[in-house]
C-alpha cells in the first residue's frame, strides 16, 4: 500500500530530523568546558557523547505537509525504538520498530487519514499494521540519529537553559533554514535541544534519559495483520 509506505517514511523521517529555552547567560563564575573550542568541535563532541549514550528518549513536535504532529520516542541503544506521533486533526498513533521490522497502530482518525478509510481502515482497527524496513537496519540506530556528518560550519551564540540545564547554543543557517543545537554544559556534552525553522519540516525536539534503558518488544503476531489480507482490503 502506498499509503502505508508513505506512513513508515514519515516516521522514519520525524525520528531522523530530530538530530541532524530560555535565553540566558551563564554567569561570570562558571567554567566553560568548550572555552576556546569551536562551534563545529563542541557539535563534534556533543555527536559522540550522545551516540555513545546508545539510549535516550526524545519528544517534541515537529510539521509535515503542513501538519504539526506530536511525537514522543524512546530508542533503544540496539536502534529499536516505541513511542507515539500524531494529532487531534489527524489521529494518533502507536510506532514501534524492533529487528527488521516496524510496527504501527492508530486509532480510527489515523487510519482513515492515511488509508482513505475503506476495507484496509476496518483490517487495521485496534491492530497493528507490519511492514520491513528499508534494508533491514533499525529505524532509529543511534549513529544516523547523532552523526556528525552534517553539523559543519556552525556558530556559537549566547548560552541558554533547557529544562533548568545550562546549554552552548550553535546555530547553523543554510538558505532560509536555520537550525539551532543546545548542548549540555554540565556532565557529558549531550544534545538537550533541536530547534528547526524555515525548512518544509519544522520542528522542535528535546532530549533526555540518556542511557537508562529501553525494552522494545515486538507485538504478538495475534495483533497483527496479516500483510496478505491487507494487501487485499487496499
Amino acid at each position: 500500500m502506498a499509503a502505508n509506505r508513505k506512513l513508515l517514511a514519515v516516521a522514519a523521517a520525524a525520528c531522523a530530523a530530530a538530530v541532524i529555552g530560555v535565553t540566558g547567560c551563564s554567569s561570570d563564575g562558571d567554567k566553560d568546558p568548550f572555552d576556546g573550542m569551536s562551534a563545529d568541535k563542541i557539535a563534534e563532541k556533543a555527536s559522540k557523547a550522545s551516540k555513545d549514550a546508545g539510549s535516550y528518549r526524545m519528544k517534541g513536535q515537529m510539521k509535515q505537509s503542513g501538519q504539526t504532529s506530536d511525537i514522543e520516542f524512546a530508542v533503544a541503544k540496539s536502534g529499536d525504538c516505541k513511542g507515539t506521533m500524531g494529532s487531534a486533526e489527524t489521529g494518533k498513533a502507536e510506532f514501534l520498530a524492533s529487528g527488521e521490522y516496524s510496527y504501527t497502530k492508530g486509532d480510527d482518525k489515523f487510519w482513515e487519514s492515511t488509508t482513505g478509510g475503506g476495507g484496509a481502515a476496518k483490517l487495521l482497527k485496534g491492530r497493528w499494521m507490519k511492514q520491513a524496513n528499508k534494508g533491514g537496519k533499525p529505524v532509529c540506530n543511534p549513529d544516523d540519529m547523532f552523526s556528525n556528518k552534517n553539523l559543519k560550519k556552525l556558530k556559537r551564540g549566547d548560552d541558554a537553559e533547557v529544562g533548568g540545564a545550562k546549554a552552548a547554543v550553535l546555530t547553523r543557517k543554510k538558505g532560509s533554514e536555520t537550525t539551532t543545537f543546545y548542548v549540555a554544559l554540565e556532565g557529558k556534552p549531550y544534545f538537550l535541544k533541536v530547534v528547526n525553522k524555515g525548512s518544509e519540516g519544522p520542528g522542535t525536539v528535546t532530549f533526555s534519559d540518556y542511557g537508562k534503558a529501553v525494552d522494545v518488544k515486538a507485538p504478538a503476531d495475534s495483533e497483527v495483520v496479516d500483510p496478505k489480507k491487507l494487501a487485499a482490503g487496499s
